[in-house]
């Protein structure tokens, strides 16, 4: 692919941690995710792969080496320019949903949107209603988030990472906190969502059976990427 095609691009990253002694956690961690790609991030525990995604979404700028989205440095931004490019830019799903207990459905799922500002509150509701739909839990969007299921609550949770048409879908242990059918139910999402809708997703995961239905392993051993695989 060309390079003009690059979401993600990681150039020489180090990353030490000073406490309680120092520690080189990332050791030079170069490569790049496409646009259209599903990528997943494997290792075991320890050996850096959440720490290099916190880098990656601009969530921790205390490393050396270069981070570029969409071909532009975004390595030296402002906390405040990375704000702007991380809610517009970079949706998110982690393993526990942090969904806002007292809000509906539909108002979790807006906020981000809400956030950037770029729309009005009913281009806002109309395209959550819309992403509510294409995951087929639009039934529940008026439902207060902490009535609905565990797997409906992670449905929510992508629907929420997608309303900004983001260049880029990072999960941290999507599936880590639920059962088999639901795990299943979320990787069919992802891969829809590249398939169909060319989105670029990079995923950490501990689960083997979801990684090998990415395009794309990488495997990561004490703090150094050992291998790309091709699925």
């Amino acid at each position: 692919m060309k390079d003009n095609q690059a979401v993600i691009r990681a150039k020489n990253i180090n990353k030490v941690f000073h406490e309680p002694v120092d520690f080189h956690v990332l050791k030079d961690i170069s490569f790049t995710v496409n646009r259209g790609e599903f990528v997943s991030i494997m290792g075991k525990s320890g050996c850096g792969k959440s720490t290099l995604l916190y880098i990656l979404s601009t969530m921790d700028t205390d490393y050396s080496g270069e981070l570029y989205l969409n071909n532009r440095l975004i390595t030296g931004n402002t906390p405040e320019q990375l704000a702007a490019v991380r809610n517009e830019h970079i949706g998110f799903v982690f393993q526990f949903h942090y969904l806002l207990p007292e809000f509906s459905v539909l108002e979790n799922v807006m906020l981000p949107a809400k956030k950037l500002g770029k729309k009005s509150a009913e281009e806002i509701e109309h395209d959550a209603i819309k992403v509510l739909k294409m995951l087929d839990i639009d039934h529940v969007a008026r439902s207060k988030s902490y009535r609905i299921s565990g797997g409906e609550k992670q449905r929510v949770a992508i629907a929420r990472a997608l309303i900004n048409e983001p260049s880029i879908i990072m999960g941290d242990e999507p599936t880590g906190n639920l059962d088999s059918k639901n795990s299943d139910n979320v990787l069919a999402i992802f891969r829809e969502l590249a398939v169909e809708k060319g989105l670029t997703l990079l995923i950490v995961t501990h689960d083997l059976d979801f990684a090998h239905q990415t395009d794309r392993i990488i495997t990561m051993e004490d703090g150094r990427i050992i291998k790309h695989t091709n699925q």
